[in-house]
């Protein structure tokens, strides 16, 4: 039995993960070069306190808050990046696992664990749980013997 469809939505979803980790990634790094940039927290907090909405203290409250939030953004982007390799490496055993219909129930496992890895309910975990299903569902076909007389 081919098990095609299961191959090519475990590549298609790769991609997908490889294709948002370099955007998360260059996304995490830019980021957090423009927020430690001094002239954009310069005017972050002056816009914060010429905020008319906001009391004085408020106003104080979010300004110190605005200095731990570099840390805390790159912080959570690589964590982010990490979950997504681990989602990839888990993509990728389950691929290996499904080609000639080797173990097409390790597969079914590994892509599920890659579609909660990926985020509970995205494009990438949808098409990974879409194999996982196939893995599970789709059956060898029974080969009967035949005897000799």
């Amino acid at each position: 039995m081919s098990r095609t469809g299961e191959i090519v939505l475990g590549a298609i979803s790769a991609v997908f993960t490889v294709v948002a980790i370099v955007a998360l990634a260059f996304i995490v790094m830019s980021g957090s070069a423009a927020l430690q940039d001094p002239a954009v927290n310069a005017e972050l907090q002056q816009e914060i306190l010429n905020n008319p909405n906001l009391s004085g203290q408020d106003a104080e409250m979010l300004a110190q808050a605005f200095e731990v939030l570099p840390n805390a953004f790159s912080a959570f982007g690589w964590g982010f990046i990490i979950v997504l390799v681990i989602s990839l490496v888990l993509n990728i055993i389950g691929i290996v696992a499904v080609t000639k219909n080797n173990k097409p129930k390790l597969a079914g496992v590994m892509f599920i664990l890659a579609g909660l890895f990926a985020g509970i309910i995205s494009i990438t975990s949808i098409l990974l749980y879409i194999a996982a299903i196939m893995c599970f569902v789709r059956k060898s076909p029974v080969q009967i013997a035949e005897q000799e007389y």
